[in-house]
This record gives C-alpha cells, sequence and structure tokens, in this order.
C-alpha cells in the first residue's frame, strides 16, 4: 500500500538532501584548498549559495543549513572557538534576505536576471556583514573584519551563478508549495485531457 508524503516529512527530506549537498562539498574544498593552496588568503565556501536556493524553496528554514555550513567549514578550516561563534551566529544574518523572498516575491527572481543575480550577491554579502559585525563587536580591528568581505568574492561569485543557474530549472529556485500545488494543477489537467481523449 503506497502512502503519501507529508508536506513537513518532504521539506525534512529536502532540506537533509540540501544540507548534504552543502556540507560533503564544503569539507572537500576547504580540505583541497588547504592542501593545494595553503598561503592563498581567498577562500571559496558553497553555504551562501545553496542557502540561498533553500531560502526560496522553504523560507527561514535555510538557516539550519547556513549555521550547520558554518560549523563545518570552521571545523575543515582547523577554527579556533571564538571563529566558531562569528561564523555560525554571521551566517545567521541572511535572514534579513528572507524579505526578498516571503510571499511571492520570489517570483521576480524567475522574470528578472538582475533581480535574480542581486539576490545571490546580497544573500552572500548578508553573511559576511554578520560576521564582520559579530567580530568588531568581539573587539578585533576593523582590517580583520573587512576580511570577511575581501576573502569571500569567490563565495559571493559563486552564490551569484548558482542562483542565476538554478532559476533556468523547473520547481529548483521555487516556494516549494507553490511548486508541489503547480504540479498538482498539472497532473490534473493531464488527467482530464486523457479522459477527453479517450472519450
Amino acid at each position: 500500500m503506497s502512502r503519501q508524503m507529508t508536506l513537513k516529512q518532504y521539506r525534512a527530506l529536502d532540506l537533509g538532501i540540501f544540507t548534504l549537498l552543502l556540507c560533503l562539498p564544503e569539507v572537500l574544498v576547504v580540505l583541497g584548498s588547504r592542501i593545494w593552496f595553503p598561503k592563498e588568503m581567498y577562500t571559496l565556501s558553497l553555504t551562501a549559495a545553496v542557502c540561498a536556493v533553500v531560502m526560496v524553496r522553504w523560507g527561514l528554514y535555510a538557516l539550519v543549513p547556513a549555521a550547520l555550513g558554518a560549523l563545518v567549514f570552521c571545523m575543515a578550516s582547523g577554527a579556533q572557538g571564538e571563529q566558531y561563534l562569528i561564523y555560525v551566529l554571521g551566517n545567521l544574518f541572511c535572514g534579513v534576505l528572507y524579505l526578498m523572498v516571503r510571499k511571492k516575491r520570489w517570483m521576480r527572481l524567475k522574470s528578472s536576471v538582475l533581480w535574480c543575480m542581486l539576490y545571490g550577491c546580497l544573500f552572500s554579502l548578508s553573511m559576511q556583514a554578520g560576521r564582520a559585525l559579530l567580530a568588531g563587536l568581539m573587539g578585533y580591528q576593523a582590517d580583520v573584519c573587512m576580511m570577511f568581505f575581501t576573502t569571500d568574492i569567490l563565495s559571493t561569485l559563486f552564490a551569484v551563478l548558482v542562483v542565476w543557474i538554478t532559476r533556468r530549472l523547473d520547481g529548483v529556485l521555487e516556494e516549494q508549495k507553490h511548486y508541489l500545488l503547480r504540479v498538482q494543477e498539472e497532473m490534473k489537467r493531464e488527467r482530464a485531457n486523457a479522459r477527453g481523449m479517450d472519450v
């Protein structure tokens, strides 16, 4: 007997998959850069890119992979205690970007390339701003705080690229309740058309 998945189960599964897609490559990227480019100041993190997509799909639930992504990044890069706090809490500042996608505002990402790229850029910058602000509150010098922006340029470019690509894929950069209802309606129409052809 087949049992349909509930929305909560689907959301948990979807969040789990995206978190896995974030954490495993994040570890590989960090370890790879430590081995092959140990003197490079620039870092590449996948967290902003993945969480920007998740926020469109599930809103503020994106804060879960945002925090976990920071945790994995810190563990893989051998961070100290304070850095864990700065990265994990700093990443949560991306929550302000929910204002760009809540209700039906996410649809603008599909219709406007500029809006889509701005969203990806601001998503990454919001995380960096969160880290810089927390570092400043903890007494770090201004030049150290600014490094959260300068060293993460690649992460910002990657976030913009991922958001731009996913907007072109059906159902990926789409609020998931809307997506499920849309698919359900399409299936109903197809069944109705099939019945009409049988008559």
